[in-house]
């Protein structure tokens, strides 16, 4: 399709947002494979104290530069806005050393570093010595974020015992006889599938032996000098999740109010999946049309194989279909790749393309061990969140508008309510427009809505010590009333679902922003249609919204209210 963004000539404040993309990249190896930037494949980031107050000083002459710019149009007035807003809480979060605790069971340094390799390409015995060198600088980047949590400790700021045995029991799986680093090494080929050279692949087993010995060491370090210090509530308490939840969403919520509805709002999804599941079979309750669905061979994928290819194809239809008529979807986004994971922990999660498209958005699917069968009920509207309209529509046409957005409004900018509220959004829209009509397929897109739900219920709750629910006993939360309650809104393995609460205990603010999200968007969406009247189109809204890129929600409210 022809775009038709208009060209933009680049004003000051657009000088010092490159300035600062280019420079905290330069900061971060890990970003840069993020962006598909090559150079520093064999490096990591400094995750010390001293990496840390990198990145602080940074931030800090980023935001007095501000102070002496003038915006010339609206993308000017919107880039500052949102640099301070930003950067500006980023620097909070320093000051309030919660960097110097940064351990959790799914977006600490233990898994970044380690994350990362997925997304190194694997065609080439250079690629292979690129990851290999990578694993060797593992040993050094976990000894820096050791000195940033013994920095913490000195703080009495040290993570939730449950987040550190989770941690440990990572470093076991990974090092283990059929863990990661071992299976890497197993598997690796080039992209033929020709075996690798000899020195690359002695080179290879090598650093990955070095790095399976660091995350061991890191194991036993978590447990000799960490765990007696750690707290055993899970909860990090009412004064500090305000910043944690701004830091997600972009935007002040009032948490009393957003408590009591989400607790409503789960009432609802409960109550429509009740009607489904009578749609499903006359008298049956979720559990058992749930059981029907599973039962039923109509919905039913074997193997990983069927499961990509079946992915790849709902994915390319939903962008075969909206692009045109409800969304302007740009050619080069009209690729996604979908993807089995090297991992194995059961997420599905979404990856941006490089600058140039050479790597496309890819959707990621971690398929746990002895999964075999899968259900296309329950997953539709998992690929409608991940693929389009979600993550894969909102971020890679952000990246293409390079004629209007600079690189730190295309690349950097990702807040969490933004995203994850987008993706629930564009679940819900494609409710809208029928797409989930089949009532198994509704059924599965309404019990990932009551998981979101739960979450902003038991997020807040337990971090901000507020009451529990009365189907809970009410009074103080508890990890078994939390378990309880997950398990009795979500639909979901226990191993699945243990890890999912272990998540949402050791990363305060980030589950609730998914509900959220979606609620500030569906809001924002209502507000400009009141305002535009008769002449309000939503596929005009759409291209307007995600034109702006992945803003903090006060931002993007302020910027849609212009």
């Amino acid at each position: 399709m022809t775009d038709t963004t208009p060209t933009r000539t680049p004003t000051a404040v657009d000088a010092i947002a490159e300035r600062y993309h280019e420079d905290q990249l330069a900061l971060s190896p890990i970003g840069q494979t993020y962006l598909g930037i090559e150079g520093h494949e064999e490096e990591l980031d400094d995750f010390s104290p001293a990496g840390l107050d990198a990145h602080a000083r940074l931030r800090a002459d980023v935001l007095t530069s501000l102070d002496g710019v003038e915006a010339t149009d609206d993308v000017d007035r919107v880039t500052i806005s949102a640099m301070r807003e930003r950067l500006g809480l980023a620097q909070e979060v320093h000051e309030a050393g919660l960097e110097l605790m940064n351990l959790n069971v799914i977006a600490s340094p233990l898994q970044e570093m380690r994350d990362v390799l997925d997304l190194m390409p694997t065609d080439t015995g250079e690629h292979w010595s690129h990851i290999a060198g990578r694993l060797n600088a593992m040993p050094k980047a976990l000894d820096q974020w050791f000195e940033s949590l013994a920095a913490g400790a000195e703080r009495g700021s040290v993570s939730a015992r449950r987040q550190v045995e989770a941690c440990i029991t990572q470093t076991v799986d990974h090092t283990a006889d059929d863990g990661y680093f071992a299976s890497l090494v197993k598997n690796a080929k080039a992209g033929d599938g020709d075996t690798l050279p000899d020195a690359v692949r002695t080179d290879l087993e090598k650093a990955a032996q070095a790095a399976a010995s660091a995350y061991a060491k890191a194991g036993e370090r978590l447990r000799a000098e960490f765990l007696p210090q750690a707290p055993e509530t899970d909860g990090c308490g009412r004064e500090i999740y305000p910043l944690h939840s701004r830091r997600f969403l972009g935007a002040k919520v009032d948490l009393e109010e957003t408590y009591a509805w989400g607790q409503e709002e789960l009432a609802r999804i409960t109550a429509e999946m009740g009607k489904v599941a009578q749609q499903i079979k006359p008298g049956a309750s979720v559990k058992e049309a749930m059981k029907v669905l599973d039962d039923d061979p109509a919905y039913q994928l074997h193997g990983t194989d069927a499961l990509k290819a079946w992915m790849q194809e709902k994915a390319d239809e939903a962008i075969a279909e909206l692009g045109g008529t409800h969304f302007d979807i740009p050619d080069p986004v009209r690729t996604i790749e979908c993807m089995i994971a090297p991992t194995q922990s059961g997420g599905i999660y979404y990856t941006g393309p490089s600058e140039d498209f050479s790597r496309p958005g890819r959707m990621w699917w971690s398929v746990p061990k002895g999964v075999e069968q899968f259900g296309t009920w329950r997953e539709l509207t998992t690929v409608y969140h991940e693929g389009v309209p979600g993550h894969h529509l909102q971020v890679a046409q952000t990246m293409y508008r390079s004629e209007l957005l600079n690189s730190w409004r295309r690349m950097d900018v990702w807040t969490s309510g933004h995203g994850e509220g987008w993706a629930l959004y564009a679940e819900r829209l494609m409710e809208e427009l029928g797409y989930l009509d089949d009532p198994g397929s509704r059924l599965g897109m309404l019990d990932g809505q009551s998981l979101r739900a739960a979450r902003v219920v038991l997020d807040i709750g337990v971090h901000c010590g507020f009451e529990a629910p009365a189907e809970v006993g009410g009074g103080d939360w508890t990890y078994d009333k939390a378990w309880q309650f997950l398990n009795a809104h979500a639909d979901m393995a226990e191993g699945f679902l243990r890890f999912e609460l272990d998540r949402y205990l050791g990363w305060p603010g980030q589950a609730p922003s998914y509900k959220i999200g979606e609620r500030l968007w569906l809001q924002l969406r209502e507000e400009v249609k009141t305002r535009e009247g008769d002449a309000f189109d939503l596929k005009a809204f759409h291209r307007r919204a995600l034109d702006l890129g992945g803003l903090g929600l006060d931002t993007l409210r302020e910027a849609l209210a212009g």
